[in-house]
């Protein structure tokens, strides 16, 4: 679980860092698969399903706000049905706009929900959409998914009856007679209507159940929607004969749980065994206040400190730092500051008066056996030190 938990707040951090570039990444990925949808489901202007098109709008998308890949999906679909008859794109347009109106009046922030809808219907998995919406969402999302289950629907009866409205003549009657099947596709679509009130109370019972202040409430919450959706369409099956596939139905319903979990892990991934209550209260109110923590990792804080080792050479004793730094130093120049440094013991020695004549040898110095090892040892100089170093070898080159 922790390992679970410390991906999650890796991704969270990643996206949080780059948001600037995962945003038109994910809108340009959205866009994509719509339009790829679209023109598998209903590709018939020939010029639109060519990818480079796709990538161009899909890439336009990313540019814009969300709402803007919802007119390109239905700018698109609305001419892949030119190619159809004229009269498809006019009742189509029509009924467009009317779920615009809705939609954007009361969920213009629900994008992902009216393009997702059409598309895990095309997946098999409608049941997802609901389920997550409620959780995720407000009630003002059973708008945007009523409007995604009705677009679906009116394609797929487009795609399945494209025959039977391109041969009809353009005679006036004929015009009257496509505007009727497109408004009997949809008036009469019993399972269309199942679905959407299906759809809006599952949305509405997840959406209750999960903000109430009990344990686990998500849990509770899709177990719930799941239940109430399977019965909801099944009673409606029975009542008006829809023929929705029983196995399909709970397998979808089954996936649709699966993903609730994942979305629950990223989203509401609390610890209800730390959960505390605190009751207080001021002039006018009493409160009581139950608080659940979240369930949370803390990432390592890595810092590389890079050490770079010291360069050792027996160089020349002239290539030394200044002020105090390391010197690179020849061997006579140690023996050199060794001396000094005898000197200046054997001198502070006699003056406290505790020098024997053993210990001195004959130059009234004081016998240091230095190790043999030592002379080519780099070693931390003075400016007295240096100086003395080299008054000491001009002394002995003078002798010599």
């Amino acid at each position: 679980m922790a390992q679970l938990l410390m991906i999650r707040e890796q991704v969270k951090s990643f996206y949080s860092r780059y948001e600037g570039f995962c945003r038109p990444v994910l809108k340009f990925l959205l866009a994509f698969v719509t339009l790829t949808m679209i023109n598998r489901s209903i590709g018939y202007a020939a010029v639109l399903t060519n990818i480079a098109i796709v990538l161009v709008l899909a890439l336009l998308c990313s540019f814009f706000p969300n709402n803007f890949v919802v007119v390109i999906g239905v700018l698109v679909s609305l001419l892949h049905l030119y190619a159809v008859s004229l009269e498809t794109v006019v009742a189509a347009g029509i009924l467009f706009l009317l779920m615009f109106l809705l939609y954007f009046r009361f969920a213009a922030k629900d994008t992902i929900l009216l393009v997702m809808t059409p598309l895990c219907f095309i997946l098999k998995i409608p049941y997802v959409v609901p389920l997550c919406a409620g959780l995720v969402g407000t009630p003002a999302s059973v708008i945007s998914t009523g409007c995604g289950v009705v677009t679906y629907y009116l394609l797929q009866y487009i795609s399945v009856n494209r025959n039977t409205l391109e041969t009809l003549e353009s005679e006036p009657i004929f015009v009257l007679e496509k505007f009727r099947m497109l408004i009997d596709a949809l008036m009469k679509n019993r399972e269309m209507q199942v679905l959407i009130v299906a759809f809006a109370i599952t949305i509405l019972v997840v959406y209750l159940i999960r903000r109430m202040p009990v344990d686990h409430a998500w849990t509770i919450a899709m177990i719930t929607g799941m239940l109430v959706d399977i019965v909801v369409i099944l009673v409606g099956d029975l009542k008006y004969e829809t023929r929705i596939a029983i196995p399909a139905l709970i397998l979808g319903s089954l996936a649709a749980l699966a993903v609730g979990l994942v979305l629950q892990f990223f989203v509401f991934n609390v610890d209800y065994t730390r959960t505390e209550k605190v009751q207080f209260e001021d002039d006018e109110y009493y409160y009581y206040v139950k608080a659940v923590p979240k369930n949370t990792v803390s990432l390592a804080d890595r810092k590389v400190k890079k050490i770079k080792g010291q360069e050792r050479s027996g160089g020349a004793a002239g290539s030394g730092s200044t002020g105090g730094g390391r010197a690179k130093r020849s061997s006579a120049e140690v023996k050199d500051v060794q001396e000094y440094r005898v000197r200046r013991t054997a001198t502070r020695d006699r003056g406290a008066g505790n020098i024997s004549s053993s210990s001195r040898n004959k130059n009234s110095t004081k016998r240091i056996i230095m190790p043999e090892d030592s002379v080519g040892r780099s070693e931390r100089l003075t400016d007295i030190e240096r100086a003395a170093a080299a008054k000491a070898r001009a002394e002995r080159n003078k002798k010599t």
